[in-house]
């Protein structure tokens, strides 16, 4: 991807077939989801990430260039989805909540492979 993205914008990894139908969820049911690309086609660079970054964990860059990983990036797109949405958001910030929103998500993280079958299964094994 030679130009950036508009911001903000949500940056995957787009050889895991979970991360793809979870973004795709976000799309269907989130109204002001942001703009989302696949790490391996994102202009990382511009973007201010590493692949390493991206290949770890899901990145949200606000339109302030500041950037969220992980569970702080699902948090991020649903204070910004508006709704109900932003309440769940929120909560994800509460002490012990946020603890526990990291416990899981690298969990997912490491075991996302598992979540999905046949040939559009994750790449990361």
């Amino acid at each position: 991807m030679t130009t950036p993205p508009a911001l903000p914008v949500l940056v995957f990894d787009g050889d895991c077939a979970f991360c793809q139908r979870s973004v795709e969820w976000g799309r269907r049911h989130i109204a002001t989801m942001p703009t989302t690309v696949a790490y391996q086609s994102a202009n990382l660079v511009v973007l201010g990430l590493t692949e390493h970054e991206c290949a770890t964990a899901v990145q949200y860059v606000a339109r302030d260039h500041q950037v969220y990983a992980a569970h702080d990036a699902v948090s991020a797109v649903l204070l910004g989805a508006g709704k109900g949405w932003w309440v769940l958001g929120a909560l994800m910030h509460v002490p012990g909540v946020h603890w526990l929103c990291g416990v899981v998500y690298r969990w997912v993280a490491r075991n996302r492979h598992r979540f999905t079958r046949g040939p559009a299964s994750c790449a990361v094994r």
